[in-house]
């Protein structure tokens, strides 16, 4: 069954790991020849406002023309990318996207089971609360992650053997996601419809394969304007941005 083989390459996924990337080799960007301008906003609105979804599985934050781009590849239940949620948003925010200069996109990558129904129930509340709900769903990740460590193993054994749909619903149930989304304005009715969409399973695990195809393996990876940089933390990877922008 076509879903089962996607629910099978997910969970292979959780091989590549949740990493600390090494400060030795931190990547490196080509600075512009001088430095880059900021751009205004729209009118009425700040960068920081304007989220855009993107072809490529992924959310758009800032200015979706910024002459510099990073793409950061992460997993709502990876420990290193809970400390780059606290450490890095707000000063990636208010000194490089509020610019004009560059844009972030969050593209999800699910490397523990918990990130596919994570996942879905992210993507169908869609582009303009992603970035809020991404903030908060880290802040709540270490009592999120404790259900399932709290969760007797017959369980997890047994919803383990269930087809993906089923699955993902009681991963849902187990690590309370039903409050937590419910919570903000996803009704358990709508949740569990969401967790019920096929398309969307097999859509994610095509773009799983995409971004292992593009070299990415753990998480937190970022790529500043296509070019992969060896970090994993705000501060290795503030100076590249730095550099970026000139």
């Amino acid at each position: 069954m076509k879903n089962s083989l996607a629910l099978a390459a997910l969970m292979a996924l959780a091989l590549a790991g949740c990493s600390k990337k090494s400060a030795d080799t931190p990547g490196g960007v080509t600075a512009p020849a001088t430095p880059v301008a900021a751009v205004p906003p729209p009118a009425g609105k700040q960068w920081t406002d304007v989220v855009t979804a993107t072809p490529e599985g992924g959310y758009l934050m800032g200015n979706p023309n910024a002459p510099v781009k990073l793409v950061e590849y992460a997993s709502f239940t990876c420990p290193h990318c809970q400390l780059f949620a606290k450490t890095g948003v707000e000063p990636l925010k208010a000194k490089y996207i509020s610019s004009g200069r560059v844009s972030w996109e969050f593209r999800s990558f699910t490397i523990h089971g918990q990130d596919m129904p994570l996942t879905m129930l992210m993507n169908c509340r869609g582009a303009e609360p992603f970035f809020t709900l991404s903030e908060q769903l880290y802040a709540n990740q270490d009592a999120i992650v404790q259900k399932f460590v709290a969760a007797p193993p017959a369980e997890l054994q047994r919803i383990a053997g269930l087809a993906p749909v089923d699955n993902f619903k009681a991963q849902a149930e187990i690590g309370g996601l039903y409050g937590f989304f419910g919570a903000r304005g996803m009704p358990r009715a709508q949740a569990e419809a969401c967790l019920a969409d096929t398309k969307a399973i097999d859509q994610i695990t095509a773009w799983q394969t995409k971004y292992q195809e593009d070299g990415v393996n753990s998480t937190p990876t970022f790529f500043i304007n296509g070019e992969k940089q060896n970090v994993g933390e705000w501060e290795q990877l503030e100076p590249l941005l730095a550099q970026a922008v000139g």
